[in-house]
C-alpha cells in the first residue's frame, strides 16, 4: 500500500469517527450555467467527500444579479447549508424579504443595521456540531459599507472556537487581495477558515496561517471561465474597446467550473488541519483531494 493510500485510510477512519469536522465552501454561482452544475453535482460530492457541512455564495445566481426564493430552495435541497450573497444581495428588488424570513441566507455583517437580513448565524451540522458562518464585505473599491474588521470581531464577540463553535468560517466578499490578506490574519487562531470570494478568479494561496486558521485569497466563481468572470464576452470587450455601453451584461451559458475548498478541522480546538482546493467541470484543469 502506498503512503498517500495510507494516509487517505487514515483520514477516512477520523472522519468516521467524528474526528474531523469536514467543510466545503464554494465561490459565486454565476448564472443558469453555475447554478445548474452545483444542483447536479452537490449530492455526489456531499457523499463522495464525505462532507458535513456545506457553505455556497449566490450572490450572481439569479441572471448574473442577486439571488431569489427559488433559487435559495433549490440549493438547499440539493445540500447546501448556508448561501452568502455580497455586494449583489439585494439586485432582486421584487425578492428582498427573503433576506428577513430565511436565516440560512446571509447578507454582509458590515451592511447598514437597518437593512434587511443578518450578517452571521450559527448553524448545525447533522452531528449537532456548532458551525459560526460570519459574512462580511471589503471597503477596497467596493460600494460603501462599514468597517469589515470592526464587524467581523463583533460577530465574534463572546464566541470562542472549540468551545461556543466547533467551527468558525468567514466569507470575506471584497476586492483587494492585500484587504483579504489583512482579513486572514486579523482572524488568524480565531476562525476556522477565512475565504475571499467576489473576483471570480481561483486563487492558488490555500494554505493553513500560523495560527491555524485556513486561509484562500478567492475561491473563485461556480460558472462558465470561456467568459469575462462570467458573463458572457462581448459587452465586457465592448466597453473596453470603445468604452460605450449597448446592453447589460448576461451570463455566460457553457460548461461550468465548481470552484472552492474543502477543510478539515478538529473539533476540539476548531482550528484547521488541511485546506485543499476543488475544482470541478468546465474548462479549468480539475482539482480535488483523495475522497
Amino acid at each position: 500500500m502506498s503512503p498517500n493510500a495510507g494516509r487517505s485510510a487514515a483520514k477516512g477512519k477520523e472522519l468516521e469517527s467524528g474526528l474531523i469536522l469536514r467543510i466545503a465552501v464554494f465561490g459565486d454561482i454565476v448564472g443558469r450555467s453555475g447554478r445548474t452544475l452545483m444542483l447536479e453535482r452537490l449530492a455526489g460530492l456531499r457523499r463522495e467527500y464525505a462532507l458535513d457541512f456545506v457553505i455556497i455564495n449566490a450572490e450572481n445566481a439569479a441572471g448574473g444579479f442577486g439571488v431569489t426564493p427559488r433559487i435559495c430552495e433549490e440549493l438547499f435541497e440539493a445540500g447546501a447549508d448556508v448561501l452568502t450573497t455580497g455586494n449583489h444581495a439585494y439586485d432582486q428588488r421584487a425578492d428582498i424579504d427573503i433576506f428577513n424570513t430565511e436565516p440560512r441566507l446571509l447578507r454582509p455583517a458590515n451592511f447598514a443595521p437597518a437593512n434587511p437580513g443578518r450578517g452571521s448565524g450559527m448553524y448545525q451540522d447533522r452531528e449537532g456540531r456548532n458551525v459560526l458562518v460570519i459574512h462580511v464585505q471589503g471597503q477596497l473599491a467596493m460600494m460603501p459599507s462599514d468597517d469589515p474588521f470592526a464587524a467581523a470581531d463583533r460577530e465574534l464577540d463572546g464566541v470562542q472556537l472549540g468551545r461556543e463553535a466547533d467551527a468558525v468560517i468567514v466569507d470575506f466578499h471584497a476586492e483587494a487581495t492585500s484587504e483579504k490578506y489583512g482579513m486572514g490574519h486579523h482572524l488568524d487562531g480565531r476562525a476556522s477558515l477565512v475565504v475571499g470570494t467576489h473576483t471570480h478568479v481561483p486563487t492558488a494561496d490555500d494554505h493553513i496561517l500560523n495560527g491555524g486558521t485556513g486561509y484562500i485569497t478567492d475561491l473563485g466563481m461556480c460558472g462558465d471561465y470561456d467568459s469575462v468572470i462570467g458573463m458572457e464576452k462581448s459587452e465586457p470587450l465592448r466597453r473596453f474597446v470603445t468604452k460605450i455601453s449597448e446592453g447589460r451584461f448576461s451570463p455566460a451559458a457553457g460548461p461550468a467550473t465548481l470552484c472552492g475548498v474543502i477543510v478539515d478541522t478538529d473539533p476540539k480546538t476548531g482550528l484547521a488541519t488541511d485546506i485543499h482546493a476543488i475544482r470541478i467541470g468546465g474548462r479549468l484543469r480539475e482539482q480535488a483531494p483523495a475522497a
